[in-house]
């Protein structure tokens, strides 16, 4: 009997197959070139060097950032995090959060909490997992508070935040605003030219399509001066100075980048315009009504749905009566090689706000560029197969 093909519905946690190019371009870094980046002054490192920015420029212009120097690269979405929080944060700065956030935001904020006095509060959020905006508002201390940290769109139901809203609050308070772009960027539009944003941290692997150990932070101006390096050590430049550089990307980017994963994310960002997220937003939104839609009446399956479908990002979280959400995981690999994502997904917060997290939190379906209808109606099929077998 031929094997059943793949059907990978977990891009929210990496995608796969990666964006067209990207292999290949990481293939041929690594066979052809294997040149760190700023360690020579010979062609293959020079052509790094070249790479790198034009990958720095591609993500400036899709954040509408004014300086591609102010896109620093890290490795991953936690690493980029990290960097924001660890660098800014003071003993006894105030930070609103919300209940909303992946544990690669609310885990460095409980370290500086415990480690560093740092005072933390978070804002509920709804039964769709989005943030209460007026809690938020009666949260931030105008003058104390340091930063309101916020994810774009959420990694168990897909809801879109208020980001506009809560980015003018931080402001307006005299705050400084991260924002967590690890399941919009490629997929949502975001602009830090539009938007008060001081720091968008987002990994290179999800949306964007690029390999696993990429990450990016967009440091608006004037924040480098406040927001301090976490890691010290070669750059490649300033060489005889013992000292961090202060040269941006530089400050940020001490040891050898992971070359061939960013030379991956460059083949896979120079793909992306404006009308590429458009369109990539709104294949998701047909993906995910057409779930919805064959889901809806299923008896025993629950799920996770904002109220307005054009605000969320291409993740589907749903719980089968009967089952543990692991155990229909587990059922949908073994039966029908569809591949999907249970549990609390690294995000306890919003499980309890939703009221999943007694059951062990969702199965979560997420869509990436290359899921197809037929992927989709395989899944519902599947799911629909489990539910009606209890």
């Amino acid at each position: 009997m031929a094997a059943r093909e793949r059907i990978y519905l977990d891009h929210a946690a990496t995608s796969w197959p990666k964006a067209p190019g990207v292999v290949e371009a990481v293939c041929a870094y690594l066979r052809d070139n294997g040149a760190p980046a700023g360690r020579g002054a010979y062609s293959e490192s020079l052509d790094v060097e070249r790479r790198l920015q034009r990958l720095r420029l591609d993500v400036a212009r899709l954040i509408e950032a004014p300086d591609s120097r102010r896109v620093i690269f890290t490795f991953n979405g936690t690493d980029s995090l990290n960097l924001a929080l660890h660098g800014l944060l003071r003993p006894g700065d105030h930070v609103v959060t919300t209940e909303a956030e992946h544990n690669s935001v609310l885990r460095p904020l409980a370290w500086l909490a415990a480690h560093r006095g740092v005072i933390v509060e978070r804002a509920a959020c709804d039964e769709v997992g989005r943030v209460d905006v007026d809690q938020v508002r009666r949260m931030i201390r105008p003058g104390h508070t340091r930063l309101v940290a916020l994810v774009q769109a959420s990694n168990v139901t897909g809801v879109v935040q208020p980001v506009a809203e809560i980015a003018q609050l931080a402001r307006a308070a005299g705050a400084d605003f991260l924002l967590d772009a690890a399941q919009s960027l490629g997929q949502w539009p975001v602009s830090v030219s539009e938007l008060p944003i001081s720091l968008l941290a987002a990994p290179g692997h999800k949306s964007l399509g690029g390999p696993l150990g990429t990450g990016l932070l967009y440091v608006a101006p004037g924040l480098e001066t406040r927001l301090e390096s976490t890691r010290q050590g070669g750059t490649g430049t300033r060489s005889e100075d013992d000292h961090q550089p202060d040269e941006l990307p530089e400050r940020y980017e001490a040891g050898n980048l992971n070359v061939p994963g960013l030379i991956g994310l460059g083949a896979a960002v120079a793909e992306f315009t404006a009308a590429t997220v458009a369109a990539t937003r709104q294949h998701h939104r047909d993906l995910t009504q057409r779930a919805i839609a064959g889901l809806a009446g299923v008896r025993g399956v629950r799920l996770f749905v904002p109220p307005a479908p054009q605000q969320q990002v291409g993740v589907l979280s749903l719980t089968v009566d009967g089952y543990d959400p692991q155990e229909v995981a587990a059922t949908l690999d073994a039966v029908f090689h569809i591949q999907v994502r249970a549990g609390l997904h690294c995000a306890a917060g919003i499980h309890r706000a939703i009221g999943s997290l007694a059951m062990g939190g969702t199965v979560r379906l997420s869509w990436g560029q290359q899921t197809t209808t037929e992927m989709v109606d395989a899944a519902v099929a599947a799911i629909s197969e489990v539910a009606t077998s209890v």
